[in-house]
């Protein structure tokens, strides 16, 4: 969704500092999203892009880490630089901000808790395994569809007690919101989320169950009960970040492994790697931006941003940073032995409260993929393509084995 023309520069924006980058476009994201967003790297570590009605951008890893856990000066609200995307979503806890934020997060991290996301490994996999004896015997599938839209939005469906058939419906909202294409307004897309949920609100509300959001729904918040318009932001919040993230970790996960035989190869022989695989695969494709909007003026990096000026913190340029990580574009998966400060997840009070869930079903991928499909590569007749956005992801991905 490409703005038509470039906002003008506003007087606090050095012309030293405007880039034509467009977040939805950037050059030659279509073939190498990373590569693309890679083209900011070595310049000043905040710029402006008129792009999208104007924003700024942080483009140097440190900066990146720290604004991102900055609650102090930065806001959530915004949610992203498509405009009224925040004010018309008002999610429950994404867009609160400390200390306001506080009691729902912690209801939404109980819901989320450890012996939950373990409860659900025997289910990502059983799919898992169910998928993989479908398409083995073709030598081929377009893995986006035939796999990685399908188990992540089967199991977090299954998670929120909703039938997993809607999948098909739902998927076409996520990718709305992160790669929004202009077909839908901002306000059709909440009200299609908020129509499809409101039953399973007011369901769980009166008679809750034993569903994530029921679980969330049933701690009180600072001693009261959740009031329905509480709930809907929340069951809001958490629809919309189940529909597409993991996808979009499916996709890099299986690509790297299928232009790297060598990788796969260690994996196949030695399986106690895959956990410290998959954090090492999460840090180097990372693929969520997020938006954060200034309270107060800040100085930083020789220059002043306003308040109320948007800003834009890409994971992917803190992750793959030099000064930030050792060879940061290599894959190196005894980096994953120890805990590796990465933004792939979010840092700081607003990280992402599906984590764990993420790198339980990565790793669960990661094993019963290598487990039943023989040695796989790219096809070669057949290019990936991908999209940019605030979660960018693959929109092809043929593999043949």
């Amino acid at each position: 969704m490409a703005s038509i023309a470039p906002a003008v520069r506003p007087d606090h924006v050095p012309e030293a500092r405007v880039v034509d980058f467009d977040i939805f476009a950037p050059p030659g994201g279509e073939r190498d999203y990373f590569a693309a967003w890679k083209t900011l790297q070595g310049g000043p570590g905040l710029v402006w892009t008129g792009r999208n009605h104007g924003h700024w951008i942080a483009t140097q890893g440190d900066l990146i880490r720290e604004l991102w856990g900055d609650s102090e000066r930065l806001s959530n609200a915004a949610l992203a630089v498509t405009p009224g995307l925040g004010a018309v979503m008002d999610f429950i806890p994404l867009q609160l901000d400390p200390p306001e934020h506080k009691p729902f997060r912690n209801a939404v991290m109980r819901g989320f808790a450890n012996q939950h996301v373990v409860a659900m490994t025997p289910m990502v996999r059983d799919v898992s395994r169910d998928l993989i004896a479908d398409v083995r015997p073709r030598g081929g599938c377009e893995f986006m569809t035939a796999f990685a839209e399908v188990v992540p939005l089967h199991i977090f469906l299954s998670l929120i007690g909703v039938p997993v058939e809607d999948r098909a419906k739902l998927r076409p909202l996520g990718q709305q919101l992160t790669r929004p294409d202009g077909s839908m307004s901002v306000v059709e897309l909440r009200d299609a989320a908020d129509d499809y949920l409101r039953p399973y609100v007011e369901e769980r509300l009166k008679h809750p169950g034993d569903d994530l959001f029921s679980r969330i729904l049933s701690v009180p918040i600072e001693g009261r009960a959740w009031t329905f318009g509480e709930a809907q932001r929340m069951c809001r919040n958490l629809l919309f970040g189940g529909l597409d993230t993991v996808v979009a970790m499916f996709g890099n996960i299986a690509a790297h492994l299928a232009r790297f035989a060598g990788d796969q190869d260690t994996l196949r022989e030695d399986a106690a790697r895959i956990p410290a695989a998959t954090d090492e695969l999460m840090r180097r494709y990372p693929t969520v931006s997020v938006t954060r909007n200034l309270v107060r003026d800040i100085v930083m990096d020789g220059v002043t941003m306003k308040a109320g000026d948007l800003l834009y913190l890409p994971s992917v340029l803190h992750n793959l940073d030099p000064a930030c990580f050792d060879k940061p574009e290599q894959v190196d998966f005894d980096r994953g032995l120890s805990p590796v400060r990465h933004t792939t997840m979010g840092v700081g009070a607003h990280r992402c409260v599906g984590a764990g869930l993420a790198r339980m079903e990565a790793m669960v991928f990661i094993e019963e993929w290598l487990a039943g499909i023989p040695p796989f590569r790219i096809d070669p007749d057949r290019p990936t393509k991908m999209r940019a956005g605030n979660v960018g992801a693959l929109t092809e991905l043929h593999l043949v084995w």
